[in-house]
């Protein structure tokens, strides 16, 4: 299994009232980070997970009523935060991303995914036949932008489960399963049920050890330190409280037994790049 060099980068961010994210939080709009991992794989070159806020986003969310998503929930983007921005100042093409990988369909998770038109688009199936299966408002109603994917990305979309599946041990054992994406072991695709349909996180290894991008499966690294899951108004409206608080379960008890284990929240402000054009 090659260790990875990766490094995360903010694409924008939405604001929330706290208690919308942690039970019994405050009701004070708090900043929620659209956190990007950017890894680089020596066989398979440069791969995101996840793609944050774009333009594409804000123009999906121009007419009504897909214009009610950032009225809810309030998205801001300064100049050259996005994604594709910021990774050509770093001196990293569009041209050379060569996969993205998506943790799922909601907004702010494929909102750039248009920026990185070559790249091949990694996805569970099980995410892609939800949001197809839904009207217009009724992908809207569970944070789902259906335009952020167009008939070219639809072209670039290959399935997680089509992947070999791989047997999880370790402190991972509590997972089951998951999906080997390059056949190598390097980059562990694990379903983390509860938040969306085909919600998945991400397991790798860097020169300090193993990795878990987790996306939307805690908000923050404290919540899952503490076991704190959002309200289940919450957790029932965009997915199912029940394996979503299994799902955090499994989470708090990897962070208790493996804490060399570095666990990563998409949005968690503890892991905010100190770095970040968002602010510039």
């Amino acid at each position: 299994m090659p260790a990875l060099e990766w490094r995360l980068y903010e694409a924008g961010y939405c604001t929330h009232p706290e208690r919308a994210t942690k039970a019994g939080g405050s009701l004070r709009a708090c900043e929620f980070p659209a956190l990007v991992s950017v890894l680089r794989h020596p066989g398979h070159g440069i791969v995101l997970f996840d793609t944050g806020y774009s333009r594409h986003f804000f123009h999906a969310t121009e007419r009504f009523p897909e214009r009610l998503y950032r009225m809810v929930t309030p998205v801001r983007l300064h100049d050259g935060a996005a994604l594709s921005l910021q990774l050509e100042h770093d001196g990293i093409p569009a041209s050379a991303v060569a996969w993205v990988v998506v943790s799922h369909l909601h907004g702010d998770h494929v909102g750039g995914l248009a920026d990185f038109p070559y790249s091949k688009i990694a996805l569970s199936h099980e995410a892609w036949k939800d949001m197809q299966s839904r009207s217009r408002v009724g992908a809207l109603s569970m944070g789902l932008l259906p335009g952020l994917l167009d008939a070219h990305a639809q072209a670039r979309l290959q399935w997680f489960e089509d992947r070999p599946a791989v047997a999880l041990s370790g402190p991972f054992e509590r997972f089951g399963s998951g999906y080997d994406l390059f056949g190598d072991r390097s980059l562990l695709l694990i379903a983390l049920p509860g938040h969306a349909a085909g919600h998945y996180g991400l397991l790798f290894e860097d020169a300090s050890g193993p990795v878990f991008l987790i996306a939307d499966a805690s908000w923050s690294s404290q919540a899952i330190r503490d076991f704190i899951p959002p309200p289940a108004l919450v957790t029932s409206w965009l997915g199912d409280t029940r394996s979503y608080r299994d799902t955090l379960a499994k989470l708090n008890a990897l962070g208790k037994e493996a804490p060399e284990v570095r666990i990563v929240p998409s949005h968690c402000r503890e892991w905010r790049p100190a770095r970040s054009r968002t602010d510039a």
